[in-house]
Protein backbone atom coordinates (compact mmCIF):
# COMPACT_ATOMS: atom_id res chain seq x y z
CA UNK A 1 0.00 0.00 0.00
CA UNK A 2 1.27 3.61 -1.02
CA UNK A 3 2.56 5.98 2.01
CA UNK A 4 -0.15 8.65 2.87
CA UNK A 5 1.56 11.80 1.62
CA UNK A 6 2.78 13.97 5.11
CA UNK A 7 3.08 17.88 5.28
CA UNK A 8 7.17 17.01 5.77
CA UNK A 9 6.92 15.29 2.11
CA UNK A 10 5.39 18.47 0.84
CA UNK A 11 7.66 21.22 2.13
CA UNK A 12 10.54 19.06 0.89
CA UNK A 13 8.77 19.04 -2.32
CA UNK A 14 8.65 22.71 -2.37
CA UNK A 15 11.76 23.35 -0.57
CA UNK A 16 10.54 25.09 1.88
CA UNK A 17 10.13 24.34 5.99
CA UNK A 18 7.20 22.12 7.31
CA UNK A 19 6.00 25.39 8.96
CA UNK A 20 5.98 27.33 5.74
CA UNK A 21 4.34 24.59 4.42
CA UNK A 22 1.52 24.65 6.51
CA UNK A 23 1.20 28.47 6.69
CA UNK A 24 0.92 28.20 2.68
CA UNK A 25 -2.02 25.51 2.73
CA UNK A 26 -3.67 27.31 5.49
CA UNK A 27 -3.67 31.11 3.56
CA UNK A 28 -2.18 32.36 6.32
CA UNK A 29 1.17 33.23 5.58
CA UNK A 30 3.79 33.69 2.87
CA UNK A 31 5.07 35.00 -0.61
CA UNK A 32 2.10 34.23 -3.39
CA UNK A 33 5.53 32.58 -5.28
CA UNK A 34 5.61 30.31 -2.48
CA UNK A 35 2.44 29.74 -1.94
CA UNK A 36 1.89 28.64 -5.64
CA UNK A 37 4.79 26.29 -4.91
CA UNK A 38 3.86 24.30 -2.05
CA UNK A 39 -0.14 24.37 -3.51
CA UNK A 40 1.50 22.84 -6.69
CA UNK A 41 3.25 20.48 -4.72
CA UNK A 42 0.03 19.10 -2.31
CA UNK A 43 -1.41 18.98 -5.54
CA UNK A 44 1.09 17.07 -7.05
CA UNK A 45 1.39 14.42 -4.18
CA UNK A 46 -1.65 13.94 -3.62
CA UNK A 47 -1.53 15.59 0.05
CA UNK A 48 -4.58 16.17 1.92
CA UNK A 49 -4.34 17.40 5.16
CA UNK A 50 -5.66 15.45 8.47
CA UNK A 51 -9.11 17.38 9.36
CA UNK A 52 -7.90 16.67 13.46
CA UNK A 53 -4.23 17.63 13.07
CA UNK A 54 -6.20 21.36 10.67
CA UNK A 55 -8.18 21.11 13.60
CA UNK A 56 -5.58 22.10 16.22
CA UNK A 57 -3.72 24.01 14.50
CA UNK A 58 -7.26 26.06 13.68
CA UNK A 59 -9.37 25.58 16.09
CA UNK A 60 -11.97 24.35 13.46
CA UNK A 61 -12.79 21.43 11.18
CA UNK A 62 -15.58 23.32 9.71
CA UNK A 63 -17.76 20.04 10.30
CA UNK A 64 -21.55 19.79 12.40
CA UNK A 65 -22.35 16.88 14.07
CA UNK A 66 -26.02 15.67 13.56
CA UNK A 67 -27.54 12.99 16.00
CA UNK A 68 -30.92 11.68 15.78
CA UNK A 69 -32.58 9.21 17.76
CA UNK A 70 -33.79 7.28 14.79
CA UNK A 71 -33.74 8.64 11.09
CA UNK A 72 -36.48 5.67 10.52
CA UNK A 73 -38.79 8.23 11.78
CA UNK A 74 -39.71 10.68 8.50
CA UNK A 75 -39.60 13.64 10.05
CA UNK A 76 -36.03 13.09 11.17
CA UNK A 77 -34.78 11.70 8.49
CA UNK A 78 -35.99 14.94 6.29
CA UNK A 79 -34.44 17.00 9.40
CA UNK A 80 -30.78 15.30 9.24
CA UNK A 81 -31.42 15.86 5.22
CA UNK A 82 -32.13 19.53 5.48
CA UNK A 83 -29.88 20.36 7.71
CA UNK A 84 -27.39 18.99 5.86
CA UNK A 85 -28.02 21.46 3.11
CA UNK A 86 -28.70 24.33 5.71
CA UNK A 87 -24.93 24.00 6.64
CA UNK A 88 -23.29 23.19 3.47
CA UNK A 89 -24.82 26.83 2.25
CA UNK A 90 -23.16 28.30 5.12
CA UNK A 91 -19.39 26.36 4.33
CA UNK A 92 -20.20 23.75 6.82
CA UNK A 93 -20.18 20.06 6.41
CA UNK A 94 -22.46 17.57 8.38
CA UNK A 95 -21.26 14.48 10.16
CA UNK A 96 -24.41 12.16 10.50
CA UNK A 97 -25.14 9.96 12.77
CA UNK A 98 -28.73 7.98 13.70
CA UNK A 99 -29.11 6.29 17.06
CA UNK A 100 -31.79 3.76 15.34
CA UNK A 101 -33.95 4.28 18.94
CA UNK A 102 -31.02 2.57 20.78
CA UNK A 103 -30.06 4.93 23.89
CA UNK A 104 -26.76 2.57 24.35
CA UNK A 105 -26.16 3.67 20.69
CA UNK A 106 -27.18 6.87 20.96
CA UNK A 107 -24.08 7.63 23.42
CA UNK A 108 -21.61 5.42 20.96
CA UNK A 109 -22.37 7.51 18.08
CA UNK A 110 -22.00 10.79 20.42
CA UNK A 111 -18.87 9.51 21.40
CA UNK A 112 -17.91 8.68 17.67
CA UNK A 113 -18.90 12.06 16.42
CA UNK A 114 -17.20 14.15 19.99
CA UNK A 115 -13.43 12.14 18.60
CA UNK A 116 -13.79 14.06 15.16
CA UNK A 117 -13.68 17.29 16.86
CA UNK A 118 -17.21 19.23 15.06
CA UNK A 119 -17.43 22.87 15.29
CA UNK A 120 -20.63 22.08 17.55
CA UNK A 121 -23.44 19.44 17.53
CA UNK A 122 -27.18 19.86 16.05
CA UNK A 123 -29.26 16.84 18.37
CA UNK A 124 -32.43 15.42 18.07
CA UNK A 125 -32.17 13.04 20.98
CA UNK A 126 -33.87 10.04 22.37
CA UNK A 127 -33.10 10.91 26.33
CA UNK A 128 -33.13 14.48 26.67
CA UNK A 129 -32.58 13.93 30.24
CA UNK A 130 -29.76 12.17 30.32
CA UNK A 131 -26.31 13.11 32.27
CA UNK A 132 -23.98 12.89 29.16
CA UNK A 133 -25.33 16.14 27.72
CA UNK A 134 -24.01 18.39 30.20
CA UNK A 135 -20.00 17.05 29.29
CA UNK A 136 -21.28 17.42 25.71
CA UNK A 137 -22.34 20.98 25.77
CA UNK A 138 -19.53 21.95 28.03
CA UNK A 139 -17.13 20.92 25.40
CA UNK A 140 -18.91 21.95 22.18
CA UNK A 141 -21.69 24.61 21.18
CA UNK A 142 -25.13 22.35 21.30
CA UNK A 143 -28.59 22.79 20.18
CA UNK A 144 -31.24 20.35 20.58
CA UNK A 145 -34.41 20.28 18.09
CA UNK A 146 -37.59 19.42 19.54
CA UNK A 147 -36.35 19.23 23.32
CA UNK A 148 -34.42 21.55 26.07
CA UNK A 149 -31.37 19.60 27.55
CA UNK A 150 -32.76 20.13 31.71
CA UNK A 151 -29.14 18.57 32.29
CA UNK A 152 -27.23 20.72 29.94
CA UNK A 153 -28.21 24.60 30.92
CA UNK A 154 -25.73 26.05 28.30
CA UNK A 155 -27.07 24.07 25.20
CA UNK A 156 -29.42 26.16 23.28
CA UNK A 157 -32.56 24.78 21.87
CA UNK A 158 -35.89 25.30 19.36
CA UNK A 159 -39.03 23.82 20.61
CA UNK A 160 -42.28 24.04 19.29
CA UNK A 161 -45.52 25.74 20.63
CA UNK A 162 -47.13 22.41 21.44
CA UNK A 163 -49.69 23.74 23.64
CA UNK A 164 -50.93 26.20 20.67
CA UNK A 165 -50.56 23.02 18.19
CA UNK A 166 -52.68 20.92 20.17
CA UNK A 167 -55.31 23.73 20.77
CA UNK A 168 -55.45 24.91 16.87
CA UNK A 169 -56.09 20.72 15.88
CA UNK A 170 -59.04 20.20 19.18
CA UNK A 171 -60.56 23.63 17.80
CA UNK A 172 -60.66 22.35 14.34
CA UNK A 173 -61.96 18.86 15.16
CA UNK A 174 -64.62 20.21 17.37
CA UNK A 175 -66.01 22.84 14.89
CA UNK A 176 -66.48 19.93 12.66
CA UNK A 177 -68.42 18.01 15.34
CA UNK A 178 -65.68 15.55 16.41
CA UNK A 179 -66.21 14.40 19.96
CA UNK A 180 -64.59 11.20 19.92
CA UNK A 181 -61.31 10.78 19.88
CA UNK A 182 -58.67 8.27 19.50
CA UNK A 183 -55.01 10.46 20.31
CA UNK A 184 -51.91 8.68 19.05
CA UNK A 185 -49.12 9.61 21.37
CA UNK A 186 -45.25 9.30 20.22
CA UNK A 187 -43.29 6.59 21.13
CA UNK A 188 -40.97 8.02 23.39
CA UNK A 189 -42.57 9.00 27.15
CA UNK A 190 -43.50 12.73 27.21
CA UNK A 191 -41.10 14.94 28.12
CA UNK A 192 -41.31 18.55 29.71
CA UNK A 193 -40.70 20.23 26.50
CA UNK A 194 -43.24 17.91 25.12
CA UNK A 195 -45.74 16.87 27.76
CA UNK A 196 -48.38 15.16 25.07
CA UNK A 197 -51.00 13.70 27.94
CA UNK A 198 -51.39 16.85 29.40
CA UNK A 199 -51.83 19.19 26.54
CA UNK A 200 -54.65 16.75 24.81
CA UNK A 201 -56.30 16.27 27.60
CA UNK A 202 -56.59 19.86 28.30
CA UNK A 203 -57.85 21.12 25.13
CA UNK A 204 -60.23 18.06 24.52
CA UNK A 205 -61.68 18.97 28.26
CA UNK A 206 -61.99 22.64 26.97
CA UNK A 207 -63.76 21.87 23.74
CA UNK A 208 -65.95 19.10 25.37
CA UNK A 209 -64.32 16.25 23.10
CA UNK A 210 -63.93 12.60 25.06
CA UNK A 211 -60.49 11.15 24.04
CA UNK A 212 -58.62 7.91 24.35
CA UNK A 213 -54.90 7.84 24.47
CA UNK A 214 -52.84 5.16 22.17
CA UNK A 215 -48.86 4.96 22.24
CA UNK A 216 -47.72 2.53 19.38
CA UNK A 217 -44.62 0.53 19.02
CA UNK A 218 -41.66 3.25 17.64
CA UNK A 219 -40.65 3.62 14.12
CA UNK A 220 -37.88 1.11 14.87
CA UNK A 221 -40.71 -1.89 14.76
CA UNK A 222 -41.75 -3.54 12.09
CA UNK A 223 -43.47 -0.85 9.94
CA UNK A 224 -46.76 -2.82 9.96
CA UNK A 225 -46.81 -3.21 13.99
CA UNK A 226 -48.09 0.24 14.22
CA UNK A 227 -51.18 -0.04 11.90
CA UNK A 228 -51.98 -3.32 14.02
CA UNK A 229 -51.52 -1.31 17.21
CA UNK A 230 -54.16 0.92 15.76
CA UNK A 231 -56.92 -1.28 14.34
CA UNK A 232 -56.62 -2.91 17.86
CA UNK A 233 -57.19 0.45 19.25
CA UNK A 234 -60.16 1.31 17.05
CA UNK A 235 -61.54 -2.01 16.92
CA UNK A 236 -61.55 -1.69 20.87
CA UNK A 237 -61.08 1.54 23.31
CA UNK A 238 -61.82 3.52 20.25
CA UNK A 239 -64.37 1.92 18.22
CA UNK A 240 -66.94 4.90 18.99
CA UNK A 241 -64.17 7.58 17.48
CA UNK A 242 -64.54 9.65 14.75
CA UNK A 243 -61.52 11.04 14.34
CA UNK A 244 -57.92 10.06 15.02
CA UNK A 245 -55.16 13.09 16.18
CA UNK A 246 -51.84 11.16 15.79
CA UNK A 247 -48.98 13.40 17.48
CA UNK A 248 -46.87 13.15 14.16
CA UNK A 249 -47.10 12.59 10.50
CA UNK A 250 -45.75 9.15 10.55
CA UNK A 251 -48.60 8.09 13.00
CA UNK A 252 -51.17 9.28 10.95
CA UNK A 253 -49.52 7.57 8.04
CA UNK A 254 -50.30 4.70 9.98
CA UNK A 255 -53.80 5.70 10.95
CA UNK A 256 -54.50 6.16 7.29
CA UNK A 257 -53.52 1.89 6.73
CA UNK A 258 -55.68 1.25 10.17
CA UNK A 259 -58.60 3.07 8.71
CA UNK A 260 -58.41 1.04 5.14
CA UNK A 261 -57.93 -1.99 7.10
CA UNK A 262 -61.23 -1.68 8.86
CA UNK A 263 -62.80 -0.21 5.42
CA UNK A 264 -63.50 2.99 7.63
CA UNK A 265 -63.32 5.78 4.61
CA UNK A 266 -61.35 8.91 5.52
CA UNK A 267 -62.80 11.33 6.10
CA UNK A 268 -65.86 10.18 5.85
CA UNK A 269 -65.99 7.55 8.35
CA UNK A 270 -63.02 8.75 9.88
CA UNK A 271 -61.18 11.93 10.39
CA UNK A 272 -57.54 11.90 10.16
CA UNK A 273 -54.97 14.34 11.71
CA UNK A 274 -51.45 14.76 11.56
CA UNK A 275 -48.67 16.75 13.34
CA UNK A 276 -45.54 17.88 11.12
CA UNK A 277 -46.61 18.92 7.56
CA UNK A 278 -44.30 15.99 6.18
CA UNK A 279 -43.99 16.57 2.27
CA UNK A 280 -46.04 13.03 1.81
CA UNK A 281 -48.95 14.54 3.48
CA UNK A 282 -49.94 15.79 0.62
CA UNK A 283 -50.16 12.99 -1.59
CA UNK A 284 -50.82 10.09 0.57
CA UNK A 285 -54.79 9.17 0.55
CA UNK A 286 -57.26 12.38 0.32
CA UNK A 287 -53.72 14.47 1.71
CA UNK A 288 -53.86 14.73 5.14
CA UNK A 289 -54.47 17.49 7.76
CA UNK A 290 -51.95 18.63 10.00
CA UNK A 291 -50.04 21.17 11.87
CA UNK A 292 -46.87 22.78 10.32
CA UNK A 293 -44.17 24.71 12.32
CA UNK A 294 -43.75 28.47 11.39
CA UNK A 295 -44.47 30.87 8.52
CA UNK A 296 -45.91 28.71 5.00
CA UNK A 297 -42.99 28.59 2.59
CA UNK A 298 -43.83 29.30 -1.14
CA UNK A 299 -43.59 26.39 -3.64
CA UNK A 300 -44.40 22.72 -3.88
CA UNK A 301 -42.19 21.00 -2.17
CA UNK A 302 -41.00 23.08 0.83
CA UNK A 303 -38.79 21.96 3.52
CA UNK A 304 -39.60 20.02 6.11
CA UNK A 305 -38.77 22.37 9.05
CA UNK A 306 -37.70 25.81 7.13
CA UNK A 307 -38.13 27.57 10.27
CA UNK A 308 -36.82 25.04 12.61
CA UNK A 309 -33.86 24.11 10.33
CA UNK A 310 -32.94 27.64 9.77
CA UNK A 311 -33.30 28.82 13.66
CA UNK A 312 -31.03 25.65 14.94
CA UNK A 313 -28.39 26.50 11.89
CA UNK A 314 -27.97 30.34 12.73
CA UNK A 315 -28.55 29.38 16.99
CA UNK A 316 -25.58 27.23 16.18
CA UNK A 317 -23.35 29.18 13.88
CA UNK A 318 -23.39 32.31 15.86
CA UNK A 319 -22.41 30.21 19.04
CA UNK A 320 -19.42 28.88 17.10
CA UNK A 321 -18.35 32.07 15.40
CA UNK A 322 -19.09 34.78 18.29
CA UNK A 323 -18.14 32.14 21.07
CA UNK A 324 -21.33 33.26 22.98
CA UNK A 325 -24.07 30.30 24.06
CA UNK A 326 -26.84 28.91 21.79
CA UNK A 327 -30.54 30.24 22.77
CA UNK A 328 -34.45 29.10 23.10
CA UNK A 329 -36.24 29.40 19.80
CA UNK A 330 -39.82 28.64 19.89
CA UNK A 331 -41.42 27.97 16.53
CA UNK A 332 -45.03 28.68 16.07
CA UNK A 333 -47.82 26.39 14.89
CA UNK A 334 -49.99 26.32 11.68
CA UNK A 335 -53.19 24.82 10.85
CA UNK A 336 -52.58 23.28 6.89
CA UNK A 337 -56.01 21.93 6.55
CA UNK A 338 -56.34 18.93 3.79
CA UNK A 339 -59.02 16.51 2.99
CA UNK A 340 -58.10 13.81 5.70
CA UNK A 341 -60.82 16.12 7.93
CA UNK A 342 -64.42 16.64 7.22
CA UNK A 343 -67.75 17.30 8.99
CA UNK A 344 -68.99 14.29 11.34
CA UNK A 345 -72.06 12.67 9.55
CA UNK A 346 -74.40 12.15 11.47
CA UNK A 347 -76.14 8.94 12.00
CA UNK A 348 -79.91 8.70 12.14
CA UNK A 349 -80.37 8.07 15.99
CA UNK A 350 -78.57 11.20 16.60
Amino acid sequence: MPKRPTLQDVATAAGVSPATASYALRGERGADATVERVRAAATRLGYDADPIARALATGSTGTVGVLCGSTRDLWQQRLAADLSRALLARGRHAVVADADGDPDRERTQLEKLREQRPDGLVVAPLDPGADHWHDVAERFPVVCVGERLPRAPSAGAVVFDNDAGAALVLDHLAALGHRRLVVVLPPRPSTPARPAEDLVRRHAARVGAEVVLVRPPPATADVAAQRDHLVAALEGPGRDATAVFCLSDSLAFAALRAASRLGRGVPDDLAVVGFEDLDLGDLVGPGLTTVGWGPPTDGPDPAVADAVVDAAVAQLLTSIEAGTPPTLTTIAPRLVVRGSTARRRVGPDE
